[in-house]
């Protein structure tokens, strides 16, 4: 890994925070309340999973936290199978106990890390990732990971992902990083603003809205889409053609 990265949080240091953070996860209404239009995001995502996919029988969710994603897509479809994967057990143990009351269709835990998990190719139908990651690091793990992407979902299948972005101008990067601090401030104050700051210089490398993009296709996507970006909040997705 680059040393520019040797400062940022290890894998094993971000899901002890997760573990002991679960209760932030599990308002389905609103989302993450630390990134802009999280229940907008949500719901989009949804709608988008539903439109493209409409025959869809399996779900992954992966960076599951408490399951939130996929509860809002049951609201819509119940009875899917679904894979949770997340790094924390205790969101892992959260999230099955919450979809459980809300689909008859099988659940399948995965505890880890989502690059090294012996995931089954072609096997989803759709692909939910929400807030995860921005937690990857240097260019070959981005590409690692998009291609692993393409790789399990299904022919005709989709992926949608929310998720904090960066931008490729620095001056637009400070200006957008200027109003998320606002943002953070009006729901909580300015030590939630500088304690949501803090987690961000230590666990996050962002990469851009256009970065993600060109890389969906890089990886075999046929179809990309832009749902919504708000500051340095987007979703996105791309269908497997």
């Amino acid at each position: 890994m680059a040393e520019e990265y040797a400062g940022k949080s290890t894998i094993e240091e971000i899901r002890d925070r997760f573990d002991g953070d679960v209760e932030r996860f599990t308002h389905l209404e609103t989302g993450q309340i630390s990134i802009t239009d999280a229940s907008l995001m949500m719901e989009l995502i949804t709608a988008s999973a539903l439109a493209a996919t409409p025959e869809m029988k399996r779900v992954l969710d992966i960076g599951c936290g408490a399951g939130n994603n996929t509860l809002k897509l049951l609201s819509r479809k119940p009875d899917l199978d679904c894979d949770l994967v997340d790094l924390s057990g205790n969101m892992l143990f959260r999230a099955r106990e919450r979809v459980g009351g809300a689909t008859k269709g099988s659940i399948r835990t995965h505890h880890g890390d989502f690059r090294t998990l012996p995931l089954e190719p072609e096997s989803y139908g759709v692909v939910l990732a929400a807030a995860v990651f921005h937690h990857l690091r240097d260019d070959g793990d981005w590409e690692r990971a998009f291609e692993k992407l393409y790789r399990i979902t299904a022919p005709g299948g989709s992926v949608w992902i929310t998720d904090l972005i960066s931008h490729e101008t620095r001056e637009i990067r400070t200006l957008m990083e200027a109003r998320h601090g606002e943002f953070l401030e009006e729901i909580g104050g300015r030590e939630y603003r500088d304690r949501v700051f803090s987690w961000i210089e230590r666990e996050d490398t962002p990469r851009p809205l256009t970065y993600q993009t060109e890389l969906l296709r890089k990886s075999g996507f046929g179809c990309v889409e832009i749902l919504h970006k708000n500051g340095n909040f987007a979703a996105f997705g791309a269908v497997k053609v």
